[in-house]
């Protein structure tokens, strides 16, 4: 990398970026990059994708005028490099520490976090609210930008924001930053249409040139927009060879791209462009995840989140060569394996979480009966409830807070018609850095009330084992299983798998004078205060 790192110094708002020239921009992304890499080399967070968007961040930054035009972020751990261009580059090494600034955009952070977007989907819905809110209070110039990627647009919720923004009033600007991953990569219809879409120069010049002329008429109202993308879906209608009809554009959506989305230069001549025309519209940019750092170019689902590395070679540490407890999410997926190699029904369900809740380890060798969903944990549980109809043994795997997006599904589908699917709730309780969108602190209050549902939570991972072979018995109905992230306590954890008789507790130590209550885990914390007391007496 360039060694002379001095632009990144002078900004600490969008308006010190305003000062650049245009042809300064490249070098600043370059020492963006750098900056991310190693800073995030001894303060672990997410890197892959952060990489991947600096030149878009720039660019929205160079052009836009935030924080009164609004910025939505979608996934918010894509926010890194808007973090450090409004004021927080000097507090950067605290991300997602203790009393630090947050790993996701929250308004109660800054004003140039326009919402609050610790999960995923939500970025166009709340977007289109703000935009028509602009237009109801007479700010017609406000813009509204979502940044939509990662994967997030997999989501149920980005199709009913779509399926809205053409049919209201506003001037919404959807850009799609297009880099076929979320952790893992994308799956699905939605990814091979986003990779295949392309258009010709005949067509994107015949477009083009119907929009300038339509401008320079004075005809670019509600009406004349949409004559306009009649016109040039009628183009499409034609079928170039090669050529596929446009999803956005078929919604009326004014569709632009693919463009690439490391090019600042061009980024930033196209926005300037495309911001002032009336209406809803959709850029779509190509972007690398990992862009610039060739680890995490090579490995994208290892570098999203690696950890503490190092910034010059990309090593990272060893593991410890001392036998260990392995973590509950290593247990869960070779439990799940043994048990799908027993029982032909057990299939497995996770929305775009087959790394981080270890369903690789079935995926790999039952890839038939693995199913990566997509960002959609509202479809994962109904498509569950479907297969659990028809005689499989649907394996859900969640993240608990995650969970909180389907609760309807849960209800309405599985529990009311008392189906046997096994949902799995990992990251259940607190988990650290992420913060407050994350953590799985409402499982237990939200399954509660639901008839029909068993919940469940092990002590240890021969626990663990126990309630997923006896999850998947036959007439146990809606079953949850709510875990921790990190390790176990044993080392040797692989147990004779058996039923347990659920709805009974046991007792862990005999006494006279105390009764401790306890469910999960946070037992062998409550043991370990019990032995530390009694020293003390």
């Amino acid at each position: 990398m360039n060694s002379n790192r001095t632009l990144l110094s002078q900004i600490n708002t969008p308006e010190d970026l305003k000062r650049l020239s245009v042809e300064q921009l490249p070098q600043l992304c370059e020492e963006l990059r750098h900056f991310l890499v190693n800073q995030l080399s001894v303060n672990p967070g997410h890197l892959g994708s952060n990489l991947g968007v600096i030149e878009l961040t720039v660019a929205l930054h160079y052009v836009l005028n935030t924080p009164y035009d609004r910025l939505i972020w979608d996934v918010g751990h894509q926010a890194y490099a808007h973090k450090i261009l409004t004021g927080r580059r000097d507090r950067f090494h605290t991300n997602r520490q203790f009393g630090g600034i947050c790993g996701f955009p929250t308004p109660n952070e800054s004003e140039y976090d326009s919402f609050g977007v610790g999960h995923s989907s939500t970025s166009i819905s709340a977007a289109l609210g703000m935009s028509i809110a602009a237009q109801l209070h007479g700010e017609e110039h406000r813009q509204v930008v979502a940044v939509i990627g990662d994967g997030a647009l997999t989501g149920g919720l980005a199709f009913e924001g779509l399926n809205n923004a053409c049919i209201n009033p506003n001037n919404l600007l959807i850009i799609l930053n297009d880099n076929n991953m979320a952790i893992d990569p994308i799956r699905g219809g939605l990814s091979e249409f986003l990779t295949n879409i392309h258009f010709s120069p005949a067509y994107n010049k015949a477009r083009n040139n119907a929009y300038k002329l339509m401008k320079r008429w004075h005809l670019m109202s509600e009406s004349g927009r949409k004559r306009v993308i009649r016109f040039t879906n009628s183009l499409k209608s034609l079928r170039i060879k090669g050529q596929n009809n446009n999803l956005f554009e078929g919604l009326n959506i004014r569709y632009f791209g693919p463009v690439d989305g490391h090019d600042v230069i061009a980024l930033v001549s196209t926005l300037k462009e495309i911001i002032s025309y009336k209406g809803p519209k959709v850029l779509h940019t190509i972007t690398q995840k990992g862009k610039g750092y060739k680890p995490a170019e090579e490995d994208a689902p290892l570098w999203h989140a690696p950890g503490v590395f190092d910034a010059e070679t990309g090593e990272r540490p060893a593991g410890k060569t001392e036998k260990h407890p392995p973590l509950f999410q290593e247990v869960f997926g070779q439990t799940l394996l043994e048990l799908a190699r027993q029982n032909d029904a057990i299939v497995g369900i996770t929305p775009a979480m087959p790394s981080g809740c270890s369903m690789t380890i079935m995926q790999h060798e039952m890839p038939a009966r693995t199913f990566d969903v997509g960002i959609a944990e509202g479809h994962a549980v109904t498509f569950s409830a479907g297969m659990a109809k028809d005689g499989l043994m649907p394996f859900c795997n969640i993240y608990s807070s995650f969970m909180q997006r389907a609760i309807d599904n849960v209800i309405h589908d599985v529990a009311l018609q008392n189906l046997n699917v096994v949902f799995c709730l990992d990251r259940a309780g607190i988990v650290g850095n992420d913060g407050a969108t994350h953590h799985g602190q409402f499982d237990l209050a939200y399954f509660r009330y639901i008839p029909n549902m068993t919940i469940a939570s092990p002590y240890d991972e021969h626990e663990l084992r126990n309630m997923m072979y006896t999850a998947q018995l036959p007439k146990k109905g809606p079953f949850v299983i709510r875990y921790p992230r990190g390790r176990g306590y044993n080392t040797d954890w692989r147990n004779e798998l058996q039923a347990i008789e659920v709805g009974k507790g046991r007792c862990l130590r005999e006494g006279n004078e105390v009764a401790i209550l306890t469910l999960g885990p946070i037992g062998h914390a409550v043991q370990e205060a019990i032995e530390i007391g009694r020293a003390h007496v």
